[in-house]
């Protein structure tokens, strides 16, 4: 009974790593088009504009405030870029180490 158990809890940890992993990275390319879109002058109407910005501005906004004013030079998506690869190299990587462990021997 306990080897079923094991198998079916390395499993779920499994799919939370596949699901947590897939978010991060469309999250990741969402901040890449919001940082490539401040470049220009984009139109604040645009409803794809306006679907990046709710989308980042939660998170954005967050990371502005620890950083020191860079003389108009945004350095939050950068910062958040670099969390997202370390979740997905650290905790990610991590779980699914744990589902290995957890499966059959």
């Amino acid at each position: 009974m306990l080897i079923i158990t094991n198998i079916l809890a390395g499993r779920f940890i499994g799919a939370v790593a596949d699901v947590l992993y897939a978010v991060l990275t469309i999250y990741f390319y969402i901040i890449i088009a919001r940082a490539l879109i401040s470049w220009v002058n984009p139109d604040p109407y645009n409803p794809v504009v306006n679907f990046l910005y709710r989308l980042t501005e939660p998170v954005l906004s967050r990371f502005r405030r620890l950083l020191p004013v860079m003389g108009g030079l945004d350095l939050s998506p950068l910062l958040v870029l670099l969390i997202i690869h370390f979740i997905r190299k650290f905790l990610v990587a991590s779980l699914y180490d744990l589902q290995l462990y957890l499966g059959p021997h």
